[in-house]
């Protein structure tokens, strides 16, 4: 079954998507430096994102049209999906657990928007 990934990677989605990725690491770092007591806050503001950044990079589906294609380890798409959702609503989580529910609340209708709108690669993650 080949399916057509015809709004997921249209270049608009795709330079949002990147925005979010950003977005969310920046979140992790927010929720460490204001949840995290010195000087062990230093470290996690910057380790938190580096490692989740290192899983999001690392962890891809081979021939992801969104990625490269490229994959440093294969892994299948539904654990790629609940990869990407866990860090992005997990920047969601950070938001407002580190006391800025605005933000938050904004976040969270953002990243449901973007996930509709990317239901062609869910459903392309969910295939393989």
């Amino acid at each position: 079954m080949n399916v057509t990934l015809a709004l997921a990677n249209n270049d608009a989605m795709l330079a949002i998507r990147f925005l979010l990725e950003l977005v969310s690491l920046l979140c992790l770092a927010v929720w460490s430096w204001r949840k995290v007591p010195s000087p062990w806050r230093w470290l996690l503001v910057v380790a938190l994102p580096v490692a989740v950044g290192w899983a999001w990079g690392s962890f891809a589906v081979p021939d992801d049209p969104s990625r490269s294609g490229e994959s440093d380890i294969h892994t299948p798409g539904p654990v790629r999906l609940l990869l990407e959702l866990a860090v992005f609503f997990g920047a969601v989580a950070a938001l407002n657990f580190a006391g800025l529910r605005r933000a938050a609340r904004w976040l969270l209708v953002i990243m449901v928007g973007y996930q509709v709108l990317a239901y062609d690669r869910i459903g392309w993650l969910l295939s393989h």
